[in-house]
């Protein structure tokens, strides 16, 4: 069952995407942060994994970030980054709290 939120919560906790960019160094961090439900621990291991989904059987394929943007689809997104641009990409997530993602390129 969908968890809602009230009226008067969301108005106290709207939620937000915050994108940050600096020069660290010889390189380019890119910062992505969500304030929403977050992800468990068990989410946060598996979404590098090629074709992992949380969705149920029929409803989702866990293709990565060439489909979209969300928890359970970063496979492409780190091979990109990775092996192609010999970046990183790291994940922080709190269940309740939110998601950061930050992708760090060489220059």
């Amino acid at each position: 069952m969908a968890k809602t939120r009230s009226f008067q919560h969301i108005k106290a906790h709207p939620q937000q995407i915050k994108i940050r960019t600096a020069m660290v160094e010889n390189q380019v961090e890119i910062s992505i942060r969500y304030n929403g439900k977050g992800m468990t621990e068990e989410v946060k291991a598996k979404i590098f994994d090629h074709l992992f989904t949380t969705k149920a059987v029929g409803k989702g394929t866990g293709l990565g970030l060439a489909i979209g943007a969300s928890p359970q689809r970063f496979a492409i997104a780190r091979q990109i980054v990775v092996e192609k641009h010999g970046g990183a990409i790291k994940v922080d997530s709190t269940l309740g709290e939110g998601t950061e993602f930050v992708i760090e390129l060489p220059l």
